[in-house]
């Protein structure tokens, strides 16, 4: 699994950034964070302990859908399915639909993280 690089700069900071780059005044280089955060709290939430060792269990694994995540990981697959959907929001998690189920895939376990 690849590292992905994280980012932490406030609100105003990524924006400024985001327009910056659309203007094309900044060039990001090969290196620099695809993930932001605004904030080292809502970083350490989304990659919390917990959540870290899920990630590494889906890259282990392979689960065919949330449920069978849930029972690999002793989680309640509704706060399970919650988590996953926040970590799908910062491309941490990718989940795809398979007929009637949801097939969490892991994008990353190892991160570099820039404050």
């Amino acid at each position: 699994m690849k590292r992905v690089s994280i980012g932490i700069m406030s609100q105003e900071g990524i924006r400024k950034r985001v327009l910056a780059i659309a203007k094309g005044d900044l060039k990001p280089k090969p290196g620099d964070p695809k993930i932001w955060f605004t904030s080292i709290k809502s970083l350490s939430e989304v990659l919390s302990e917990d959540n870290r060792a899920l990630l590494k269990e889906m890259e282990r694994s392979k689960p065919n859908s949330i449920g069978e995540l849930a029972h690999l990981t002793g989680r309640n697959q509704s706060n399970l399915s919650r988590t996953l959907k926040t970590m799908s929001k910062y491309g941490l998690v990718e989940l795809s639909k398979r007929g009637r189920t949801v097939q969490p895939v892991a994008k990353a376990t190892d991160f570099k993280i820039y404050a």
